[in-house]
């Protein structure tokens, strides 16, 4: 008969009892007479005490007219380890956990993923009834490896249990998480930086919530942005809780880059990752716009003040320091005369 076998890489062992006569069996791997370095023939079985690897494949009996008495496929591999777990929330309802696994088992593998939530009563208490409180992680065939809890209290501890299992066994790891801890919400979305006018020095910046934030008054976001010229390696950072703000300390002329990210308004959690980037270069002065390099002045004016006539030799004054004022000459009256 034909057959499937999975073993671990240390000792196999088929054809278990004697079909026939030992000195007329002949075992073969993958239809060739070689077989793996170390196997061992004894009483018609083949024994691999130190199996590698490569000794998997298709292995098959046969009599002494070269008739198959029974076959197998081996498929040899590793006993799953404790896989490595993490958990996120990237809102306030829900959060997801995803894995890697600590051995590579090279065999086919199934994860049992569930949740316990933790009862309010007592720090060690976990509840186990009634089955509402327990259920299952659902994972997404779309996303390996990862499974998601929703509709989460935010203000309540849970239990995640993640099961590695393969022919040979399972492994597991018991995590405790509280949504304020790893809570961390997505980057901010809609980034656009833009020049102020007539102010060199100044980029305006705004962004929107991440779609993924519920926008709901009693959990708000607060923003962190980092900025600097194209050129240049080092950052600058402000915080804000408006969705937009103006940089006043820019670079006039250089090109500048910009990021946001986001946090739990009460500072729970961590900072999301930065956003996408977003570029900008501060606009010129009034005197540095194109086309105007220079400074404006204003025309050329005939004094506004008429010229008098001179008075009788009898009334005449020593002469006063008199300046006309004119807006457009920039001239006013001389603050140390005196008549």
């Amino acid at each position: 008969p034909a057959g499937s076998g999975h073993g671990s890489a240390r000792c196999q062992r088929f054809c278990p009892g004697p079909l026939v006569p030992s000195l007329e069996v002949e075992w073969r791997r993958d239809r060739a007479a070689a077989l793996p370095e170390g196997c061992i023939l004894r009483d018609g079985d083949l024994l691999l005490p130190q199996a590698k690897l490569a000794a998997g494949g298709a292995y098959s009996c046969h009599d002494g007219t070269g008739q198959i008495l029974r076959s197998i496929f081996l498929r040899l591999g590793y006993l799953p380890g404790i896989p490595s777990v993490t958990c996120r929330a990237s809102d306030y309802e829900n959060f997801s956990c995803s894995w890697t696994p600590s051995v590579e088992t090279f065999l086919p593998t199934r994860y049992i993923t569930t949740y316990r939530k933790k009862l309010l009563m007592g720090d060690e208490k976990w509840s186990r009834t009634p089955s509402s409180q327990v259920g299952p992680c659902v994972q997404d065939p779309g996303r390996p490896r990862t499974c998601t809890v929703p509709k989460c209290e935010f203000w309540s501890s849970y239990r995640l249990n993640i099961t590695e299992v393969n022919p040979l066994g399972s492994s597991f790891r018991l995590l405790d998480v509280t949504m304020q801890a790893i809570i961390k919400p997505d980057p901010p979305e809609g980034l656009v930086v833009e020049p102020v006018p007539s102010a060199p020095r100044r980029l305006r910046v705004r962004w929107q919530y991440p779609a993924s934030w519920p926008k709901e008054p009693h959990f708000q976001l607060k923003f962190r942005l980092q900025y600097r010229p194209v050129a240049h390696g080092s950052w600058s950072t402000v915080e804000t809780v408006n969705l937009s703000e103006v940089i006043t300390d820019a670079f006039s002329g250089l090109e500048h880059v910009v990021q946001v990210g986001a946090k739990d308004f009460l500072d729970a959690g961590n900072w999301s990752e930065w956003s996408a980037e977003a570029r900008a270069t501060p606009g010129p002065g009034e005197e540095g716009r194109p086309g105007q390099g220079q400074v404006r002045r204003a025309p050329h004016l005939p004094s506004p003040c008429p010229a008098l006539p001179s008075p009788p030799p009898s009334l005449a004054r020593p002469p006063a320091q008199v300046t006309c004022f004119s807006p457009a000459l920039g001239c006013r009256p001389d603050r140390g005369a005196r008549r």
